[in-house]
């Protein structure tokens, strides 16, 4: 009697094992960040003769912790890209709310297009300001 009753669990148990090892297997991909330092200065335009500057710190979100080494190995690559499109901004654009989100975004698609001939592929899933300072 209990033969009977037991080998039917047994069988049940084996065939669902190889669901259960390969289920704690496939973890879905951790998100990281990278923050880039130090802060990145620079100029904007402004109206008059004076300059603007702009001093930002940026932490790049990125899909995967496995991309981490890419985006650290690439970073003079980014923090150039960065540079350059912030001292292309005017003044209204980088002190208003809507500017500063609108050169988030920009950020993340330009940085990805920058990157894509580089890994072959879009790495970077966002990017935040930890750090906003103009004057």
């Amino acid at each position: 009697m209990f033969k009977r009753f037991l080998t039917p669990v047994i069988l049940t148990l084996s065939l669902l094992a190889p669901f259960c090892a390969s289920a704690e297997q496939e973890q879905p991909p951790k998100l990281a960040y990278f923050t880039l330092e130090p802060d990145l200065t620079t100029n904007f335009y402004t109206k008059g003769k004076k300059l603007g500057y702009i001093q930002v710190r940026i932490d790049i979100m990125v899909a995967n912790e496995a991309d981490l080494p890419i985006v650290e190995k690439h970073q003079p690559l980014i923090r150039d890209a960065v540079v350059e499109l912030l001292g292309e901004q005017s003044a209204d654009t980088i002190k208003s709310l809507s500017g500063r989100e609108d050169l988030r975004k920009t950020l993340v698609e330009k940085l990805n297009n920058i990157l894509l001939p580089e890994t072959g592929r879009r790495i970077i899933a966002d990017l935040l300001f930890t750090k906003y300072m103009y004057q």
